[in-house]
């Protein structure tokens, strides 16, 4: 069997890592996988030292798409994995979440009539504005294999109308599975080997602190939002005397500088407990997750990892996906409210009576999907 997996953004390239480990333990003999980078994340802190680092082979395809609006981007996505799907040939085609390389994928695909694999299917945040509710929904329904990380996901799904367990599989009757997070898969095997080598904490000397990561359009594109964000890491740094770390996506980089105050961006940049450092590895950042007390983020993926780290988080949108760890009361939806932020940030401090059952699977998602695929396809 070959497969096409397409991968662009960060957290693309950290999920392909688990089926493409397990594509090498498992199945080297019966599954070939060509990897296509998009090039949505193009530089070295974004993209290239994830293959290294996650011992991911090189990607067969570059398309080297870099940013643009989304019409454009997706657009030569588009163009390029057409021309290497009428190539390859290939038995299905792998994407992964809710990004433009996932829209972009699952279009030349479907067209050619190659089965698409969607890999955390399902989710919601219910809030079309959001670029990525919009792809994950068209995703969904141009697949003919959905691979749902949650029983909420499986939940959504049935009410657009799904099946669950289809066995005749096409993509007017796709085969719908709850199968757990494969990014639980990663932050398994990945946790032991970041103890052995990032270095980070030691290199920045970082003890009790509070971890930050800032990156949706939604909050980095607009300036009242991104003040309110930054006025809450300012009020918690001072007033409640509290280190934050803030690996500082290029987006939001570009976005302080036109956006912020220019007293709060002075304020920010000065003040001592306020540590702000690039873009952190997955190695070095499954280190910041696992010695942080607190989480605050955007980031969908970052929820899920302070889950799987038995970390408080508080949510920086007007909702999340993965309400699971909201309902077990781990994390609470702040939005960019400084009351609400600075509420949780108490409450979450204060106690040290949090629960985590296992929501996200058993940590083989990928070997499931693999064998899955192999048997309906």
């Amino acid at each position: 069997m070959k497969i096409v997996t397409i991968i662009g953004a960060r957290p693309q390239i950290i999920k392909a890592a688990a089926l493409s480990r397990a594509i090498r333990s498992h199945f080297a003999k019966e599954i070939e996988e060509i990897i296509v980078h998009t090039g949505q994340h193009y530089d070295t802190n974004m993209s290239k030292v994830f293959f290294e680092e996650m011992a991911i082979p090189e990607p067969d395809y570059n398309l080297e798409v870099g940013s643009g609006k989304h019409g454009e981007q997706t657009a030569k996505m588009i163009h390029g994995i057409e021309e290497i799907i009428m190539k390859e040939t290939p038995d299905c085609l792998v994407v992964y979440g809710d990004t433009n390389s996932t829209i972009a994928g699952s279009l030349a695909a479907v067209k050619l009539h190659i089965p698409v694999v969607h890999i955390e299917a399902g989710l919601r945040s219910f809030n079309k504005k959001m670029p990525e509710e919009v792809n994950r929904i068209a995703c969904d329904h141009m697949s003919s294999f959905l691979y749902v990380p949650t029983q909420t996901g499986i939940e959504n799904l049935q009410r657009e109308g799904f099946s669950i367990g289809t066995e005749k599989v096409s993509v007017d009757s796709p085969r719908v599975v709850h199968v757990g997070d494969i990014m639980y898969d990663n932050s398994k095997h990945f946790s032991k080997i970041s103890d052995q080598k990032s270095t980070i904490l030691n290199q920045f000397n970082f003890e009790d602190y509070t971890l930050c990561t800032v990156h949706r359009s939604e909050n980095t594109d607009n300036p009242q939002r991104l003040n309110d964000i930054f006025k809450a890491i300012y009020q918690i740094a001072d007033q409640k005397n509290e280190s934050i770390i803030l690996p500082l996506h290029p987006r939001t980089q570009k976005m302080m500088e036109s956006h912020l105050e220019s007293g709060l961006k002075a304020s920010i940049n000065q003040h001592e407990n306020i540590h702000i450092i690039p873009p952190a590895s997955f190695l070095d950042m499954i280190a910041l997750e696992k010695n942080a007390r607190l989480i605050l983020t955007d980031s969908g993926g970052v929820q899920k990892e302070a889950y799987f780290f038995e970390k408080p988080c508080l949510i920086l949108r007007p909702q999340t996906e993965w309400v699971e760890i909201v309902d077990a009361g781990v994390a609470k939806i702040v939005d960019t409210n400084l009351e609400k932020i600075m509420a949780g940030f108490e409450g979450f401090t204060n106690s040290d009576s949090f629960l985590f059952p296992p929501i996200f699977g058993d940590g083989k998602a990928a070997e499931f999907i693999l064998t899955d695929v192999k048997k309906y396809l």
